[in-house]
């Protein structure tokens, strides 16, 4: 189905894509699952050795280096799209779509480093459970001292991956079909990243859950902010789909 930006937003619920999130973030703030952290970490690591994946070149070189370098000219694509709309005319209504994916895409991942640094969580491979020096913490719990403080939450490469939700709302309103793939498509590309960073040791499962839950409010809030246009602004406006 296609919708031009002229045309109303397909409906979309606020409450629950916004409500629901913000609850399971609540539930993980209230709720410790670092013995569900440790359990899946302990399957990935072998005492005496370390992480099955630490040393991986398909997992280090290929899944966490050069996709993580295909995402970013995928952006800078979107950012070079975005500059054009502004200059020409015949782009012009690709302009918000495609600053939506810049504005999105953008936050999605320039939020990671300043909380990674705020709050100094460990990464696995540092803690003395799994070979290392350093001392669990809770994100909410006390930081033991040390003169090596984490870098390790929320996970930076599932945030990369994450950030293609933006795709989703780039593309519900013109291309709902392939907006469903794209859907599918990032949380795979989010799933595939979490879970190799995790056979390296270099995060837990809770913390690319918090980067799932911040990457798609993020997008949702930037979506309501500049791309959504509410039905029952246009009462009498015929909205023409068509399917893909």
């Amino acid at each position: 189905m296609s919708l031009s930006r002229d045309s109303v937003s397909r409906h979309f619920d606020f409450r629950l894509g916004l409500g629901i999130p913000l609850l399971l973030m609540a539930f993980l703030l209230l709720f410790d699952i670092a013995g569900l952290d440790f359990w899946l970490e302990r399957l990935f690591y072998v005492p005496g050795e370390g992480f099955v994946g630490r040393h991986s070149f398909w997992l280090e070189d290929i899944l966490h280096d050069r996709a993580k370098q295909m995402l970013i000219v995928f952006a800078v694509l979107a950012l070079a799209g975005f500059l054009v709309s502004l200059l020409r005319s015949r782009w012009r209504s690709w302009r918000r779509p495609l600053g939506y994916l810049v504005l999105a895409m953008g936050l999605s991942t320039s939020i990671v480093t300043p909380l990674k640094k705020i709050t100094a969580i460990q990464c696995p491979w540092s803690l003395t459970e799994f070979g290392g020096e350093e001392n669990y913490a809770p994100l909410l719990g006390a930081r033991p001292a040390t003169t090596h403080p984490g870098r390790c939450w929320p996970g930076g490469h599932a945030s990369a991956g994450f950030s293609l939700l933006a795709l989703f709302f780039f593309l519900r309103d013109r291309r709902p079909r392939t907006a469903r793939i794209a859907l599918w498509v990032a949380l795979g590309a989010g799933a595939v990243f979490s879970v190799g960073r995790m056979m390296q040791g270099a995060h837990f499962l809770s913390h690319n859950l918090w980067t799932l839950l911040f990457d798609w409010t993020i997008c949702v809030f930037c979506y309501r902010w500049v791309l959504y246009e509410r039905p029952e602004k246009h009462p009498g406006q015929l909205v023409v789909l068509r399917n893909e």
